[in-house]
């Protein structure tokens, strides 16, 4: 099992972290939403829970809860930068079987 991060998103998520002033790395998990499934949750890791898997990428903690881990195993976490107003992660997941038109949400 694993969740890894490029070096443009760990570098991106640390930085996140130094402004926000505290936390110990990336939280992902899923949720049931949009016309297809699920999204992505993406959040400040404040601590470890007893049911979290915790996945380590360019110095990176990436702290998932086991009830996501399914849905995001294999996955990777790419920063990508468009142009000075389009930023944001990229989620290559290999689990996705079908994504909606707007790219909100996912079934696997």
């Amino acid at each position: 099992m694993s969740i890894q991060l490029t070096d443009r998103a760990a570098e991106h998520v640390s930085k996140m972290l130094s402004s926000h002033g505290s936390g110990i790395g990336l939280r992902l998990a899923t949720k049931k939403s949009g016309c297809s499934g699920f999204a992505y949750v993406v959040d400040y890791a404040e601590q470890v829970d007893t049911d979290d898997h915790v996945f380590e990428s360019y110095g990176v903690k990436i702290v998932v809860n086991h009830q996501s881990l399914p849905m995001l195993d294999g996955m990777t976490i790419d920063f990508v930068k468009e142009n000075m107003l389009n930023e944001g992660f990229e989620f290559i997941n290999p689990n996705v079987k079908q994504s909606c038109g707007c790219g909100e949400s996912f079934s696997v």
